[in-house]
């Protein structure tokens, strides 16, 4: 099993909640549900700790659905453009509708990732009402835990908000009864800022079990919440506090890892860019606990050559692969001329399966192959992409593999779980926020503060990791996979405020990419109906029969439809539809 560094020895934590009992062993986190307790058999601070537990819990789905993942793959990548849905068209088909942006208000899986935030909100209020009649919780250990629940319910609030906006929004000083009336026309953005505020201010900067949330990732996330309400000045004055100060809560400064691909790499978890993270376990009963939100993204048809072995439903675009071509002095093509002839990956590789192969031979950020399996190319230590051999419908998605949060060969049955239907169960940690992801909103704000030296600063910090050719990917012979240039910005690069914004958000393209951020990313930015439209059409011409006759709604599909069973189950005189649904 899996072991968490800080924690290295069993617990025994007792969960009661809406619905579930908790055991756990050996690692926070590892959760089995099998029944439920009465208040007063929580309401000490054991019970309560075990309760919280729960909330954590939540932050890896609680329905087993996998649009509930952290990771957000389809609603923030997929939807994002920057991934296509693979395997055939008619394999978990309510995914197509959501990439052509046609999906409607009786989605069941969107409903599912309602259902599992709101619950976990559900489970923070539990603790925090608890907490209120505890008698034998120190005054210290009260404000600990209600800080950690209160990160916790400001993050699904966060995540319910910036997919559906109009949300409802309560605490735990209601009943179930005054819960189902209250309408979803409030300020949850004045919910979110005074849960994290609470937080930033009251939790201690490490705690004794690395994955449980401290004083920094929530000011990370409450920084974050500004940035999206575009409070610049207030946001970056928290940046720069996470950034001077910040720490992990196992105790580690906040910094970028030299390898890029250690990031998500089990081995490395709870490292020194994780800033606020999911914690993963293997063979702890449930796959639930390991990664079971990607189970069927993996190459498809692999055998013993490569991971998982199932299925290709998530497939890197063609749009996001020729994004990381760069000029011959290693800068991206800013002015979005990736796609054009002659410079777009795709001549190379065609999308009939038994297309010839041709290497590209052109510049390229040498993340693209930490992040994108191409043919020919080493997939981390297994064989080199074979290219259609491990795509199930090539003329329906594609050519690429995705290759982010893939376990190594040498990690089969130590750091992954193949105790169900498929080996693709990994264990590393999924990071809701890392360092970088924090370093790039800073240079936003230090942007609209005037400030481009310093986002130019903050860019570099980036760039310069992948700039590192220690870590490129070679081939067996010590050779560098591909032609891999890339510089850091000088400072004419810098040179006016929209110069700044334009090299900020492809930076934030390239580095998170197929991390669950460019939808959401393209909305705050006010770019989602030029962009996703852009690429429709340009990955239209490609995949025909993916693409034909669908288009993003401005003013419409930059949120998600409130599910129509949660209207029907509170009535439409209290859940009013988002517009345009």
């Amino acid at each position: 099993m899996k072991m968490n560094n800080i924690l290295k020895k069993s617990m025994i934590l007792c969960l009661a909640m809406t619905m579930i009992f908790v055991s756990c062993s050996d690692e926070f986190l590892e959760v089995a549900p099998t029944g439920s307790l009465a208040d007063a058999q929580v309401g000490t601070k054991d019970g309560i700790e075990g309760l919280l537990v729960g909330a954590y819990s939540a932050l890896n789905g609680v329905f087993g659905n996998r649009f509930e993942g952290p990771n957000h793959w389809v609603t923030g990548s997929i939807a994002g453009g920057e991934a296509n849905k693979g395997t055939d068209p008619g394999d978990y088909s309510s995914i197509n509708p959501v990439q052509r942006y046609e999906h409607d208000a009786t989605q069941g899986d969107l409903n599912s990732l309602w259902r599992g935030r709101y619950e976990g909100v559900s489970r923070c209020n539990r603790v925090l009402l608890l907490l209120s009649t505890a008698t034998d919780v120190t005054a210290a250990d009260a404000t600990r835990i209600a800080a950690e629940a209160r990160m916790l319910r400001g993050h699904y609030y966060f995540d319910l908000k910036k997919h559906w906006n109009n949300i409802p929004v309560f605490d735990e000083t209601l009943t179930a009864q005054e819960i189902v009336k209250i309408p979803n026309n409030g300020d949850a953005w004045a919910q979110i800022e005074a849960d994290l505020q609470f937080a930033y201010d009251n939790l201690p900067e490490t705690l004794g079990q690395a994955g449980r949330v401290n004083k920094w990732a929530a000011g990370a996330l409450l920084a974050k919440a500004k940035l999206y309400q575009q409070k610049w000045g207030e946001a970056k004055s928290i940046f720069d506090d996470v950034i001077a100060n910040g720490q992990t809560t196992n105790g580690l400064p906040y910094q970028l890892l030299d390898n890029y691909t250690d990031v998500f790499n089990a081995e490395f978890d709870n490292h020194a860019e994780a800033v606020f993270d999911v914690e993963s376990a293997n063979n702890s009963g449930s796959t639930q606990n390991a990664n079971y939100f990607d189970d069927l993204n993996y190459p498809y048809n692999t055998g013993a050559d490569g991971p998982g072995n199932c299925c290709g439903f998530f497939q890197p675009s063609f749009e996001l692969a020729n994004s990381f071509r760069t000029d011959a002095d290693g800068f991206p093509l800013l002015d979005g001329s990736y796609n054009d002839a002659g410079n777009e990956l795709v001549n190379d590789y065609g999308v009939e399966a038994d297309a010839e192969f041709t290497p590209d031979g052109g510049n390229l950020d040498p993340r693209i192959d930490h992040s994108i399996g191409r043919r020919g190319i080493p997939y981390l230590d297994w064989i080199a992409h074979p290219g259609k051999a491990w795509i199930r419908n090539q003329p329906y998605a594609g050519p690429y593999s995705p290759k982010k949060f893939i376990y190594y060969k040498s990690q089969e049955n130590t750091l992954t779980d193949g105790s169900s239907w498929t080996r693709g169960y990994a264990t590393m940690n999924y990071n809701i926020i890392r360092f970088a992801d924090v370093l790039l909103m800073a240079a936003e704000a230090e942007i609209e503060a005037g400030s481009l030296e310093k986002a130019r600063e903050y860019v570099n910090m980036v760039r310069a990791r992948a700039a590192n050719s220690d870590h490129w990917v070679t081939n067996e012979d010590g050779s560098f996979a591909a032609n891999y240039v890339i510089a850091e910005y000088p400072e004419s690069a810098f040179g006016s405020k929209a110069d700044a914004w334009t090299i900020v958000k492809m930076e934030r393209k390239l580095e998170l990419s197929g991390e669950g951020h460019r939808f959401f990313d393209l909305v705050r930015w006010g770019d989602a109906d030029q962009v996703l439209n852009d690429y429709l059409d340009y990955e239209g011409q490609i995949l025909v029969t993916k693409f034909g006759g669908a288009s993003f709604t401005a003013g419409k599909n930059e949120f998600y439809p409130i599910p129509q069973s949660q209207i029907d189950l509170q009535g439409a005189d209290v859940l009013s539809q988002n517009p345009g649904f």
